[in-house]
């Protein structure tokens, strides 16, 4: 049974648990995640301006909007600040910072009514995070920079948590994905013909679960979870940020979330970085990893 728990004060160890387990975590907006979503929305309204962010789709051509994101996603991920702001995050709550680490913050956008749907906007299809070649104990992060409704928020399937989904993972590989179809982002504007992983089955993607918060609100899943972008009917561009934690002590025996249809090769583990001094995954650990761990099909966490 999956259960949404609100503003739940527990410790990590035993949420890191229950999120495995497919318990989903909401809390409302902190002093430490309104101030990574203010960072977002101070670099946003800088660059759109004199446009508000979330109208902009209105009154500029898809070229330009699709410039000023080129220009605004990596100045987000790679300024210093960003990583400084993860790191208060994690500090409240209550994560031990020298074995919780993370992946680099990066800035999501989803335009209303079908303006940009490709490249540096689109909207991933229904799928599981680990379909693209994270540890199975990976747990996603999730906060709204603005304003978010029903119409442009995202969906939760939980009815799959248990139930396998063909799907193209196997022919998904996360090295060949950051040489090739992560840089070539920005030159889609029409469509998007990167390989990337998506079910192969028609799916009942109802009762679905959607999860609206105030800006800066959070929601924490695992990455093992079926969820979805909700078509965006608002009329407004959806801002979103989202980061991925791992943590050391489930890493060496691939315990978490259980591996039912992921058959994808290669592996994020040098993405991410510790809390508390931002260097990597010691490399005894990573090797772990690099030799297909997380990617054989038949492999249950323990």
């Amino acid at each position: 049974m999956n259960t949404v728990y609100f503003n739940r004060k527990i410790d990590d160890d035993a949420r890191r648990e229950q999120l495995y387990a497919g318990q989903l975590y909401v809390y409302a907006v902190s002093e430490s995640t309104n101030a990574l979503c203010q960072h977002a929305r101070d670099m946003a309204m800088e660059a759109f301006a004199p446009y508000d962010p979330c109208t902009a789709q209105h009154s500029m051509d898809v070229e330009d909007f699709v410039a000023v994101l080129a220009e605004l996603k990596p100045k987000f991920i790679h300024h210093p600040k960003s990583k400084q702001l993860i790191q208060a995050i994690l500090t409240e709550f209550n994560c031990d910072l020298d074995k919780t680490y993370f992946d680099v913050p990066r800035l999501r956008t989803v335009t209303s009514d079908g303006y940009l749907t490709s490249g540096l906007g689109y909207a991933f299809k229904p799928h599981r995070d680990t379909w693209y070649s994270p540890p199975m104990s990976q747990l996603n992060w999730w906060l709204p920079v603005f304003d978010i409704e029903s119409e442009n928020c995202m969906a939760f399937h939980p009815h799959y948590w248990d139930r396998p989904i063909k799907n193209s993972s196997n022919d998904f590989n996360y090295q060949d994905w950051n040489q090739t179809g992560r840089k070539a982002a920005m030159t889609f504007t029409k469509s998007d013909t990167r390989v990337q992983s998506e079910a192969l089955e028609e799916l009942e993607l109802n009762p679905e679960v959607r999860v609206v918060t105030e800006p800066g609100g959070l929601l924490i899943f695992s990455a093992a979870h079926l969820h979805s972008t909700v078509p965006n009917t608002s009329g407004k561009t959806r801002f979103s940020i989202d980061f991925r934690t791992v943590h050391l002590g489930d890493l060496p025996n691939n315990h978490g979330a259980p591996n039912i249809d992921s058959e994808c090769s290669g592996t994020t583990i040098r993405d991410y970085l510790c809390g508390s001094d931002f260097t990597q995954i010691p490399d005894d650990i990573c090797a772990i990893y690099e030799n297909s761990l997380t990617s054989d099909p038949n492999l249950q966490s323990v």
